[in-house]
């Protein structure tokens, strides 16, 4: 599969930029240091290994011994595994299925969660550092219309329900009409029973 090594080679870059530089997460680096992580994608015919080192991660799409932890998944999960809150979830539901030292991909996560990510940082040395600032500001902008247009939208459906509940019967009203409905049924029943008696007597 051409494609395979585009893909290791953008993650190699793309995660040694994220997790690498900030002497900050150096603690938590350490943790993963010299350990191997398979991940297997529904979509991809090859494994993603990533080899965590001292210095970098690499990223390969084989390696001969086994790894200390693999971890079964598909595309459509990988973004909530920027947040490690969602790990024990995506277990849970079968979005991950992992084997070996689940303290790896725990790990991992736990890395991903604390690295700020800046798209400028990862694009600049494929685009520039003037074209991918000016993309991701466009892009921001965008997200950010995007996102005040589905909360007026929200508030709309929102206001919209409440006046709708304010113009239908609430149920103790509807409970209400309908013994008075009983109630005048009763009545009518009797009035009808008394006039036939009046009209016998005559």
């Amino acid at each position: 599969m051409l494609v395979m090594p585009l893909i290791t080679a953008a993650l190699e870059t793309g995660l040694n930029r994220l997790l690498y530089p900030d002497t900050a997460m150096k603690p938590a680096r350490q943790r993963l240091k010299g350990k191997v992580l398979r991940i297997e994608m529904a979509e991809l015919d090859n494994p993603v290994i990533l080899v965590f080192g001292d210095a970098q991660l690499d990223v390969l799409t084989v390696w001969d011994d086994q790894a200390d932890c693999t971890v079964k998944t598909h595309l459509g999960a990988l973004p909530a595994l920027s947040d490690r809150q969602n790990l024990p979830l995506l277990i849970k539901n079968g979005s991950l299925d992992v084997s070996g030292d689940l303290q790896v991909v725990q790990q991992f996560v736990t890395l991903l969660d604390m690295a700020e990510a800046d798209p400028a940082d990862l694009l600049a040395p494929y685009l520039g550092d003037i074209v991918a600032e000016g993309l991701t500001q466009s892009v921001r902008s965008r997200l950010t219309g995007l996102k005040r247009r589905v909360a007026g939208q929200q508030d709309w459906l929102a206001q919209s329900i409440t006046e709708e509940w304010r113009l239908a019967p609430s149920a103790l009203e509807q409970a209400w009409f309908a013994e008075e409905v009983d109630n005048l049924s009763q009545k009518e029943a009797s009035l009808a029973v008394r006039l036939k008696k009046l009209e016998a007597s005559r």
